[in-house]
């Protein structure tokens, strides 16, 4: 598996949803062997990076390359072994700038990721507004997973006395760095703010929170605030509806899928602060818990790990026609 992002000891908490993806895989039998670089849009890295890449595969035998983003499929061309390609957002939307708008070298990651996707022999989306930047491809579906034993309803008194919050605000949670443009920080605090006359509410942003925690404070709080650019499949939403918490977002990624059927939830006809404030109001208004865990039942780690090693397979047999993709029991063995 090549990725582009991975959790170091400077940032341990990054990509929680790739580390549970391969947690998961193991689970199943697959040997996942993972190759994480820092590209940073810089050519002289990424050669450094497809020189290490190129350097582990030919070391050892492997049945296939799974490349998380895509620019990350770049180090595996040229390709002697099958290439699956997952793709989470900003690989096909572009990237924003710390001014709000999509940059050149954005735009030029899509180009590279649209070629990457034609150049792979399966493809996975983490939502169908991802495969709709594809037209032209075939694309499983197949969003980032939740740790249902880890994220779960936990009674509010219990958590904000475990955090230290107050019991007597109202308290909306952004879980996301306040320093990373795409998730319009600015927008959720003004939004919150034009509450300030009729509730006594505060934002509570999680960034650099431990993992272990996040439940409690999904538990803590009384909506979650969603306001990016864009999104695949924020896996915040999904945390957040299996902790029961309200959710009100903008219209991105699969957000709409995932709230539409949630009596108390919200996704806005618009990215204004106005807009977000009224569909606050109406949350704060309730101050209930919602019915979120029926919600995102079948978005199981083990389940979609299935699903992948299904891809893996299909992947195997279109290289390998006639191949038999196999595990080896519930220990780390190599698919083949």
């Amino acid at each position: 598996m090549i990725t582009s992002e991975w959790p170091t000891p400077a940032s341990p908490n990054d990509v929680p949803f790739i580390v549970q993806q391969v947690k998961f895989l193991r689970r199943l039998g697959v040997y996942v062997d993972v190759f994480h670089f820092r590209g940073s849009g810089n050519p002289v890295q990424y050669l450094r990076a497809w020189c290490g890449a190129r350097a582990r595969l030919s070391r050892r035998r492997y049945d296939l390359v799974h490349a998380q983003w895509g620019q990350s499929a770049l180090l595996a061309l040229p390709k002697k072994i099958p290439l699956v390609t997952t793709f989470r957002g900003s690989d096909l939307e572009g990237v924003v700038s710390e001014t709000g708008r999509y940059t050149v070298s954005g735009r030029i990651l899509k180009i590279i990721s649209k070629l990457m996707a034609r150049a792979s022999d399966q493809v996975i989306v983490v939502s169908e507004s991802l495969a709709s930047r594809l037209p032209n491809l075939h694309c499983h579906v197949v969003p980032s997973g939740v740790d249902l034993t880890l994220f779960r309803p936990i009674p509010q008194e219990e958590a904000r006395r475990r955090l230290g919050l107050p019991m007597e605000k109202l308290l909306v949670c952004f879980a996301a760095s306040p320093n990373r443009a795409v998730k319009r920080y600015s927008l959720a605090r003004e939004a919150v703010t034009l509450l300030a006359p009729r509730f006594d509410v505060d934002l509570i942003v999680t960034s650099g929170v431990p993992r272990s925690l996040m439940p409690y404070y999904f538990s803590a709080c009384d909506a979650l605030l969603l306001t990016s650019s864009h999104e695949g499949s924020p896996n915040v939403l999904k945390e957040a509806l299996a902790c029961d918490l309200p959710v009100v977002s903008v219209d991105v990624g699969d957000a709409r899928q995932r709230l539409s059927s949630v009596d108390g939830c919200f996704v806005c006809a618009d990215a204004r602060p106005e807009t977000l404030a009224k569909s606050l109001s109406q949350v704060l208004e309730a101050r209930r818990r919602i019915q979120g865990v029926a919600a995102v039942r079948d978005l199981s780690e083990g389940e979609l790990a299935s699903r992948v090693l299904a891809v893996y397979r299909s992947a195997a047999r279109l290289t390998h026609p006639g191949a038999v993709c196999r595990v080896e029991g519930t220990r780390p063995g190599k698919v083949g």
